[in-house]
């Protein structure tokens, strides 16, 4: 596990924010495109906010979300509102967003479009993933009714889920897609979290489902 500490959270979030738009400027470089995917949540706003006036060829960015909550998205819970807000501003306004809710009554009415529009941009440039203190990413719960198959490495791009903890209905990037990333990032704060990752460590995906990437990702940390 390959863990930087620093010593406040404004150093992580500028230091961070410079290693994600240096990763996006090889690729882009090299590709002439790229995809960085992004949590929700309000953690990682100060990092969007850096990014949003960093000059990079956004016009050939694909941002997509880690996952979403059922809701549209004027509502204060939507990551795609967050990521709107924060991200998709300045100059980062020219990149494009790839949707993962669509109005409908139940994720599952719109999966399939919605995967399809996923899948068209993998593998992912750039991940930045969040944790919970339960040891979730994206909506990979502990105890969601289908984490068993979204972590299979045969998993669809594109999975609905549902948990208690996870309240609303949410749709998810899949193990699978999570893996395909060519960058990975996890970006927590506080010793709760640290103390979680710690435990994550030693129990099984099921269990910690942030196991999915620990082996390839770079853990950002500050108290």
């Amino acid at each position: 596990m390959n863990l930087v500490a620093y010593p406040d959270r404004e150093m992580l979030m500028v230091a961070l924010a410079d290693t994600i738009a240096s990763q996006l400027r090889e690729t882009l470089a090299r590709e002439g495109r790229a995809v960085l995917s992004v949590p929700g949540g309000t953690t990682p706003g100060p990092v969007f906010d850096i990014l949003s006036g960093v000059a990079l060829d956004w016009e050939n960015v694909s941002v997509l979300l880690n996952d979403e909550r059922w809701v549209p998205e004027d509502s204060q819970r939507s990551n795609t509102r967050l990521v709107r807000e924060r991200l998709l501003r300045d100059r980062a306004a020219a990149a494009r967003l790839v949707p993962l809710y669509a109005p409908a009554p139940r994720p599952e009415d719109r999966l399939d479009e919605l995967a399809a529009g996923v899948a068209a941009v993998l593998p992912i440039t750039v991940l930045l993933l969040g944790m919970g203190a339960d040891m979730h990413t994206a909506s990979l719960f502990p105890g969601a009714d289908r984490l068993a198959e979204a972590l299979a490495p045969d998993a669809p791009v594109l999975m609905a889920l549902r948990a208690e903890a996870a309240g609303e209905p949410r749709i998810t990037l899949t193990a699978p897609a999570l893996r395909s990333a060519m960058h990975c990032h996890i970006l927590i704060t506080g010793d709760e979290k640290r103390a979680a990752l710690d435990r994550a460590a030693q129990l099984s995906e099921a269990e910690a489902p942030v196991r999915i990437v620990l082996n390839t990702a770079t853990i950002h940390w500050a108290p």
